[in-house]
């Protein structure tokens, strides 16, 4: 990200960084509505940029906007203050005290891992008690935040997923920074969420960068590992249009070496959105996107499964003239796309 262009960007974080200052004050000094102030010092920091901001902290130029910036959709307050209390770290040390004393609200990690993800990398910290601390409630507040954007289907903290994934995970200077717990705690989490970042590509390096488990022998490798908290987070999701994306992402698993209990976790997730009613209770598009998932990755056994799911299909006659229909529509619209290519084709002769 490009640093404030003038002298006034940078006074006008500085006066950011005091209005913080002052409402986290105004929460510890208020119990009666500590919860509110919190709630709404995390929608501020996490509000986009506006134009006549983006004027003031990064000049007239528009810099911002340059080729290759690491924001591609959303530049948000977070994202700018983070930076300036790297580069101007006094302006965020009283700021980091009062959120210590607020460790037990709800909102209080959440700020912490928007406004200081990078400074815990950047600062030399001597008290291992203190840094476990902090990565621990780093780990908690992306957690929550992250999921805050699953159930929005919005990306407005990819830049703290990238950010913890490809300057933190796949560095390693940065990555031996952090206590062997807190490392795991972190794959873990950015695990869940690679998917939805569309991150995969940086899978095989991620893979490898795995931190050792202490009962490894028991759940496998870290591909078992990772496989596992996928499934995990897809029995979670409830939102359509999310759910749907892990599963048209999750096929880059195709090929990649699993033990026998995991191969068979992930298929039972799987085979759960497949058929309608509980315990998942999918769409048809879900339906149809997980039957796709499981014949690319499993193509061994993908008849015998189809008709085991038939069959039970016959147990709940209340689903038959939903089904007829649908096989109805999907025939018409399938002819009807055949006839009018057959149209084209013949037209181009």
């Amino acid at each position: 990200m490009p640093p404030p262009s003038s002298v006034g960007g940078s006074a006008y974080l500085t006066a950011l960084a005091s209005e913080i200052d002052k409402k986290l004050q105004r929460a510890l000094s208020s119990s009666a509505q500590r919860g509110t102030l919190l709630q709404e010092l995390f929608a501020d920091v996490a509000l986009e940029v506006d134009e006549r901001s983006k004027d003031i902290i990064f000049g007239e130029e528009g810099s911002i906007y340059a080729e290759g910036d690491v924001y591609e959709e959303h530049v948000c307050f977070y994202n700018v203050l983070s930076d300036h209390f790297v580069s101007m770290p006094q302006n965020g040390r009283t700021i980091l005290d009062l959120i210590v004393q607020l460790w037990s609200q709800a909102f209080a990690s959440n700020i912490f891992a928007l406004l200081f993800h990078k400074w815990i990398f950047e600062v030399e910290l001597d008290n291992p008690v203190i840094l476990l601390r902090y990565c621990a409630a780093l780990v908690q507040g992306a957690r929550n935040v992250f999921w805050i954007d699953t159930q929005t289907n919005s990306s407005r903290f990819q830049s703290l997923y990238k950010y913890l994934l490809e300057e933190v995970a796949l560095c390693s200077e940065r990555l031996n920074k952090l206590p062997l717990q807190a490392q795991r705690d972190l794959f873990l989490l950015l695990s869940r969420f690679i998917f939805f970042y569309n991150s995969e590509e940086n899978l095989e390096v991620f893979l490898k960068q795995f931190p050792d488990f202490p009962n490894a022998f028991l759940i496998g490798s870290a591909s078992d590992i990772f496989v596992t908290e996928i499934a995990d987070q897809l029995q979670k999701l409830k939102i359509e249009p999310v759910l749907l994306h892990y599963l048209s992402r999750i096929k880059v698993l195709r090929g990649i070496e699993l033990r026998m209990t995991t191969s068979t976790r992930l298929k039972t997730c799987l085979y759960s959105f497949t058929s309608p009613g509980g315990p998942m209770y999918p769409t048809r598009a879900v339906r149809h996107a997980a039957w796709d998932a499981l014949d690319f990755l499993f193509p061994v056994g993908k008849y015998p499964r189809f008709i085991i799911s038939l069959f039970f299909r016959l147990l709940y006659p209340w689903y038959w003239p939903s089904s007829c229909w649908n096989f109805f529509v999907s025939c018409v619209k399938s002819v009807y796309y055949s006839g009018w290519e057959i149209i084209g084709r013949i037209k181009e002769l």
